[in-house]
């Protein structure tokens, strides 16, 4: 694909929030029709990570919490945050242990996506996870979990009833259906 120049010019820039997970930046900018502006920016401190935990007959694991930002409960893969220096895949190793108890001795990297790309700068790695075998979950706590396992089929057909919502997670399901599963 052809690389293109950014037509934003940025005239000042000022941090208006900072805590340990993100930073909120404003910036004074000329557009790219030359006309002047702000812009806010949500930078993330984790890259997001995903996992599609899959059994050998086909099942995955989702895992059910509530959501403060969105006041809903939520079905999701196993998710959470790695650190920029963290490599990927021990975060993913790490967190599908805490969230579900499971380590995977299979894994493959099923996709990378930008998040919200209009507002932040949040990055995401998802994985396939493959032969499961069950461990004691070592939950953050922050997370009160529920933790079910539904068809593949199954799984699908709740993202096409709007059933489940979380964007890694729909991402990654109709991946995967695309892909053959």
């Amino acid at each position: 694909m052809q690389m293109f120049k950014n037509p934003w010019t940025i005239i000042s820039s000022k941090e208006m929030y900072d805590n340990k997970w993100i930073s909120l930046m404003e910036y004074r900018v000329i557009n790219p029709s030359g006309g002047k502006g702000i812009y806010g920016k949500v930078h993330f401190k984790n890259r997001a990570i995903g996992i599609v935990a899959m059994d050998d007959e086909n099942h995955i694991y989702l895992v059910g919490q509530y959501r403060f930002p969105i006041d809903q409960y939520s079905w999701e893969i196993p998710e959470g945050g790695g650190a920029m220096n963290e490599i990927p895949l021990k975060a993913a190793q790490r967190e599908l242990l805490e969230e579900t108890g499971l380590i995977a001795k299979e894994w493959k990297e099923l996709m990378q996506m930008h998040l919200s790309n209009s507002v932040t700068d949040e990055e995401a790695i998802v994985y396939l996870a493959k032969s499961l075998s069950q461990h004691e979950a070592q939950p953050e706590e922050t997370e009160d979990l529920q933790i079910v396992k539904l068809s593949f089929s199954e799984a699908f057909e709740k993202v096409m009833k709007n059933e489940i919502t979380d964007s890694i997670t729909v991402a990654a399901i109709l991946k995967l259906k695309v892909l053959g599963y």
